[in-house]
């Protein structure tokens, strides 16, 4: 072979190892739009959405027009981003709200948390730790349910709210602000801030559990939202048949907290939530 054969054969040797290279690094598409790449980018993709986190999120914060809001949220392990849940918004009381990183995530262990992931049906489940129990937080517990139903499957006909004391301040407000929002709401040891025609309007139903010498509110609270209610809910139609449907009153008395060991009433308040009689009441309701 003479020097220009042997020239043209490295030349051509040389010539197959560039194209080699070339193939080997092309996965930039602008260099290489292979049709291959955006289906590989494409399972990616889909994986992410569907492979999602589940179980408590702690600490979470969203910017609302209102301030930053501090909130968890728990996911059921079956959650898939595919086929919907209820959700319950469970607001705690003033000893769980936000005072800082140090208070972060004091609710998560709360039972009023805790009790709806224990149901037998999944629920998606949701606490704000928030910093007042007045218009601006129950503006803020609308915005915290809206960013839900916006990012993530919640059955909208099938949203529920839950309030202990200043958290239950907090959502008779929303609930009575954005009726349109909430089938049903659980109103324990608190006082009502808000308003009622749009309850009985939009038939939202709401149970109201208090102790009878709550040291905090007193129980002539809860029997004066409990007839307001009423009173609301017959003037939009209601039958005395549709009430017991869309409206409970509890207040249970000394001696029954007493044979649980509980001697603050207030603070026993929470115990509505280990009734599962109580919490199924509220999750069979829809819109």
């Amino acid at each position: 072979m003479n020097f220009i054969s042997m020239l043209l054969t490295f030349s051509i040797l040389c010539s197959g190892c560039g194209s080699f290279h070339s193939d080997d690094s092309a996965t930039h598409p602008a260099e290489n739009p292979s049709k291959d790449i955006p289906t590989e980018q494409g399972l990616v993709e889909q994986e992410v959405d569907t492979s999602l986190d589940t179980g408590f999120m702690i600490d979470q914060i969203l910017k609302s027009t209102d301030g930053a809001i501090h909130y968890s949220y728990y996911l059921p392990e079956s959650y898939d981003g595919i086929r919907t849940y209820p959700m319950v918004v469970a607001m705690p009381g003033y000893y769980m709200m936000w005072f800082g990183e140090e208070s972060s995530g004091s609710n998560v262990e709360w039972t009023g948390v805790q009790a709806w992931t224990e149901m037998d049906e999944e629920i998606v489940v949701v606490s704000a730790q928030l910093t007042d129990w007045g218009e601006t937080s129950a503006r803020q517990a609308i915005e915290l349910t809206e960013y839900f139903l916006d990012n993530f499957a919640i059955n909208r006909n099938r949203v529920y709210a839950a309030g202990y004391s200043a958290g239950g301040e907090t959502m008779s407000r929303a609930v009575s602000m954005r009726p349109d929002l909430y089938a049903a709401y659980l109103h324990g040891a608190s006082q009502w801030d808000g308003t009622y025609a749009p309850i009985a309007d939009n038939r939202v139903a709401v149970y109201i559990y208090m102790a009878e010498n709550d040291e905090y509110y007193g129980s002539e609270k809860a029997r004066n939202a409990y007839n307001n209610l009423r009173n609301a809910y017959q003037q939009a139609g209601v039958t005395d048949e549709q009430l017991d449907l869309l409206l409970q009153l509890e207040i249970p008395d000394n001696e029954h907290f007493n044979r649980l060991g509980i001697y603050n009433y207030h603070d026993g308040g929470n115990i509505m939530f280990d009734d599962k009689t109580i919490l199924d009441w509220i999750i069979q309701k829809e819109k």
